[in-house]
């Protein structure tokens, strides 16, 4: 580490640590501000524009959550995953998912485990929105169990959707992000493709 950390930084960089060592993902700014009580979104990107600056992380531009730890990048690890097209973040609806070629990504700068299955999809609507998961962005999916709270793309009774998976009196169903939106009850089947690692979004 290039400069000392305060103590309130060096809290920010081990959350950061824990997050992405539990979840696969780095929280989000807000996520940052609501662990630390900060009084707005501004003071977390603060702090992570200095431990950036003090060189204890690196930042990807234009892409959320991109957040590596300069003491793990030994080198790069690119990895080509499949596009399967579009998921609809709204309304489910009837999606055939044909490989829309690859996406080339640093896995470790995601904080994504370099054996892990993966596939990206194309998010369409904004039944996700209040996840901080926008109409255009592309989500990194991995092919596994979901956990309570993950989002997931998942079909149901016959339809794909991108949603939070939630279990409720032992039943799963579907919630959005979003309160214009109903959640999704499955009447006969619900499949977990997979569960969301990451988000990318093209910067303006």
């Amino acid at each position: 580490m290039s400069d000392a950390l305060t103590k309130r930084q060096q809290e920010v960089y081990d959350y950061l640590k824990q997050m992405s060592r539990e979840t696969g993902m780095m929280p989000s700014s807000r996520e940052i501000q609501e662990h630390f009580g900060f009084a707005s979104q501004t003071a977390a990107m603060n702090h992570l524009r200095t431990l950036e600056r003090k060189g204890v992380i690196q930042r990807a531009a234009g892409k959320a959550r991109a957040v590596a730890f300069t003491e793990e990048l030994e080198r790069e690890e690119i990895v080509d995953i499949p596009v399967y097209g579009a998921i609809a973040a709204g309304f489910a609806q009837e999606t055939e998912q044909m490989s829309d070629g690859c996406l080339s990504i640093d896995v470790r700068s995601l904080g994504i485990p370099r054996n892990a299955r993966t596939f990206a999809l194309k998010v369409r609507g904004e039944s996700m929105i209040d996840a901080h998961i926008c109409d255009g962005d592309t989500v990194v999916l991995e092919f596994r169990e979901p956990r309570r709270g993950d989002v997931v793309a998942a079909l149901i009774d016959g339809e794909t959707t991108l949603k939070r998976y939630v279990i409720q009196n032992g039943r799963p169903y579907l919630q959005a992000e979003n309160e214009a939106f109903p959640d999704l009850i499955p009447a006969r089947e619900l499949v977990i493709q997979g569960v969301m690692v990451a988000l990318l979004r093209q910067s303006a």
